[in-house]
């Protein structure tokens, strides 16, 4: 299923990972102690600016910092919107 949803300029839309649930060695982690996941995949991606097009694509997985981007709900799935400047790496 398709997004309606385009960002503009340099703004990438990302879907998160989920954080982790279970450690390595198989302790599990309640909700109020996971970590923000700093991972996920590109969803949609803008047309950049005359100075610096895109380099993501759709489908990519990304890596981005702890308070990169804004939340945001969509069709009930959680999202990220950021400058493709907050993405750290491509994974």
């Amino acid at each position: 299923m398709a997004l309606n949803i385009k960002p503009l300029a340099d703004r990438v839309l990302v879907e998160p990972q989920q954080a982790e649930t279970k450690t390595a060695s198989g302790i599990i982690i309640p909700d109020n102690a996971k970590e923000k996941p700093q991972k996920g995949i590109v969803v949609a991606v803008g047309k950049g600016t005359k100075e610096e097009p895109t380099t993501v694509k759709v489908g990519d997985a990304v890596l981005y910092g702890k308070y990169a981007g804004t939340e945001l709900k969509l069709e009930g799935t959680d999202y990220l919107i950021m400058r493709e400047s907050d993405i750290l790496a491509i994974v």
